[in-house]
């Protein structure tokens, strides 16, 4: 077969200009693609920029409160377990003087009772005469060991009576905190299940560990009016180490987590309230500082901050943020 003059060049030709028209067409799809991501990151970077606006009214209804970042104190505490126990010193135990029969019991466990204050009255064997039984000090009765009619000695307590207008938090220190644990330093104790909290002050550290549990004592005296410290009462306290000043502290309510950063919501000018990624350092249970991201002055969201967390996580499925 004969060839064409020319085929061979317009084959060529062809080639190239197929060549030509598939490079033209991926250049302008990767163009597209370029322009689609760089819009898609700029829409992601924008995304969380518009400030969330809630009014007063809903912001009072859900406790959303705001404070102003500034400089604060954390203190850096060790956690101790313990109990309640009554002054050994403020109790008192009842024996009779006289062997005899108990003729009258007047006062039972958990009666209050005043210094004088007759309690039973009991016959003697000896001279058949009958004598009162008083309590030496204004108290609680904690133990009675007699009834009516019982034959009772001398040689055992027949009332414990406790004075519980004050008490004793003894707490257990560990031998790896023995060294930060001393006189006079604050602590708070309080009653995991229940409601009661107070503060007061280290009065006492044991100089002895004691060999079966290896620990020492902690003692905080507690005032106890109210009669809401039981004996034997499991507590816990929080010991108060050490504490420093930092020039921004916030909240520890204050600290939510988005795309992987943490934030503070901070209120702008107009009174709209945007996330800000901070850097975080030293902390408690209540505060923690802040390196970066926040200044002193700035308006921060300290409590219920979630709720404005949960209004970004539905404009990013989608959702309407105005209220």
């Amino acid at each position: 077969m004969k060839k064409k003059f020319g085929e061979p060049k317009m084959n060529l030709i062809g080639k190239f200009l197929i060549g030509a028209i598939f490079f033209f067409s991926v250049g302008c799809s990767d163009d597209q693609n370029n322009d689609a991501v760089e819009t898609e990151e700029h829409h992601e970077t924008e995304e969380h920029s518009e400030a969330i606006k809630i009014s007063d009214e809903v912001m009072k209804e859900f406790g959303i409160e705001v404070k102003e970042a500034g400089p604060g104190v954390i203190k850096s505490h060790i956690d101790l377990t313990g109990e309640i126990i009554a002054e050994p010193s403020r109790i008192s135990h009842i024996i009779p003087r006289f062997n005899g029969i108990v003729k009258e019991v007047y006062k039972t466990v958990g009666d209050k009772v005043s210094k004088g204050e007759t309690l039973a009255i009991i016959e003697s064997n000896e001279s058949l005469a009958p004598y009162e039984v008083q309590s030496l000090i204004d108290g609680t009765i904690i133990e009675m060991h007699m009834t009516q009619g019982e034959l009772i000695g001398n040689e055992a307590h027949a009332f414990t009576i406790a004075d519980l207008n004050k008490v004793w938090a003894n707490f257990n220190i560990y031998q790896k905190d023995l060294g930060k644990i001393k006189v006079g330093q604050r602590a708070s104790v309080s009653v995991g299940s229940m409601d009661i909290e107070e503060t007061g002050t280290i009065s006492y550290v044991s100089p002895i560990v004691d060999e079966k549990t290896r620990t020492a004592t902690a003692r905080v005296i507690l005032n106890n009016q109210t009669g809401k410290w039981l004996p034997g009462m499991f507590i816990t306290a929080n010991v108060y180490v050490s504490e420093k000043k930092y020039p921004v502290v916030v909240e520890k309510t204050a600290l939510q987590t988005l795309e992987e950063q943490v934030v503070v919501f901070v209120k702008d000018e107009d009174g709209g309230f945007r996330p800000q990624a901070v850097k975080t350092g030293n902390e408690n249970n209540d505060n923690i500082e802040i390196l970066s991201g926040l200044n002193a002055g700035d308006q921060y969201v300290s409590k219920n901050s979630f709720i404005l967390k949960a209004e970004i996580l539905k404009e990013s499925f989608g959702g309407d943020h105005g209220h």
